[in-house]
């Protein structure tokens, strides 16, 4: 099923969640190739150590020619409503594994509707939201779950503050598709006053105001874990940042490039009476996808991988390794799934 090159093809290198996860590999002493739309801004924003390859969204022949040679291609540019389906399926056509970051439920939905049946073909995985939104709730959800149906899966996130990335914003302006939630155990639509009471997070976080605003993780949980209910929240102050058009991109606080920006994310899963608690917490949610995506690309290339079809990431790789594997470097996992 694997190919034999460990290339690692990122789309989107130029972005700022994309220029991270270069810097991941390279730090990891992986093979990387940059692609992108243009040779300018590739040669601009990347050390020309770095492969750099052009492809045109519009132009299918031009992604694959960029794909060859590569292992597993990372996504990184949103919207994904517009970019998921043509670099999947030119991923796939080229002989890759195909992994992307949206935080748009529509894109991952249809990613896991219409893609499985040609990853299965091609003898690969496809695995959309494998980032701070959507992948991490999954592998905690994932390592909490027993066997058996699941009563109710609560995400709460909180930011200190969210300064958002033009690609952020880009992508809120193009998703106007109304957001869903897991209600008696099928997708529904998100119903209005959905402010529910604090939750309290560790310091500094602490109580935090949250109302329900749930992104692709609902997706994802739901297509692998059978569960009544699934909701996501996320703290008011955070949301009001994101909406308040002065609110500034995200700056560096250190040399990896990283915001100062604190993050808490929990997952409580009720389950045969049985309530359980995970989370992790750390700093940047754009950073910290990088090293979450990398991880799962790795385990992709791995000689002994043989999943295929389109995949949630807590159902593509060991969880609880996978935990263990990014605690105490990318972030800090605690609770009921912690590896100590």
């Amino acid at each position: 099923m694997n190919s034999t090159s460990k290339f690692i093809a990122v789309y989107g290198a130029t972005g700022h969640t994309g220029r991270f996860v270069v810097q991941e590999a390279q730090r990891r002493g992986l093979p990387v190739v940059a692609v992108g739309r243009s040779a300018a801004r590739l040669a601009e924003a990347l050390p020309p150590i770095v492969p750099q390859r052009t492809a045109d969204l519009d132009d299918p022949a031009s992604l694959e020619r960029a794909f060859a040679g590569c292992a597993v291609v990372i996504n990184c540019a949103g919207p994904f409503l517009d970019t998921a389906a043509a670099v999947a399926q030119a991923a796939l056509r080229a002989g890759c594994h195909y992994i992307d970051v949206t935080a748009e439920q529509a894109s991952a939905l249809a990613s896991f509707t219409e893609l499985d049946a040609p990853a299965r073909a091609a003898g690969r995985a496809v695995i959309p939201a494998a980032a701070f939104y959507g992948g991490l709730a999954d592998l905690l959800a994932s390592a909490l779950a027993a066997e058996g149906d699941i009563d109710e899966i609560t995400v709460a996130i909180a930011l200190d503050r969210w300064w958002p990335t033009s690609g952020t914003r880009k992508t809120g302006e193009r998703n106007t598709v109304p957001r869903v939630v897991v209600r008696d155990g099928r997708l529904a639509p998100l119903q209005p006053s959905a402010d529910v009471a604090n939750w309290v997070f560790s310091a500094p976080l602490g109580p935090q105001a949250m109302t329900q605003m749930p992104f692709s993780e609902v997706i994802t949980l739901s297509r692998h874990l059978k569960a009544r209910e699934i909701r996501s929240l996320l703290n008011r102050s955070a949301l009001a940042d994101i909406r308040d058009a002065a609110t500034p991109a995200p700056t560096a606080a250190d040399d990896s490039g990283r915001s100062a920006q604190r993050f808490e994310l929990v997952v409580r899963l009720v389950q045969h009476g049985i309530t359980r608690t995970a989370g992790v917490r750390g700093q940047d949610i754009y950073a910290v996808t990088a090293p979450v995506v990398i991880e799962a690309a790795q385990r992709l290339m791995a000689p002994a991988y043989r999943r295929s079809g389109a995949l949630a990431l807590g159902e593509a790789v060991d969880a609880v390794d996978m935990l263990r594997s990014l605690d105490g470097s990318a972030l800090e996992v605690f609770g009921d799934a912690s590896p100590g």
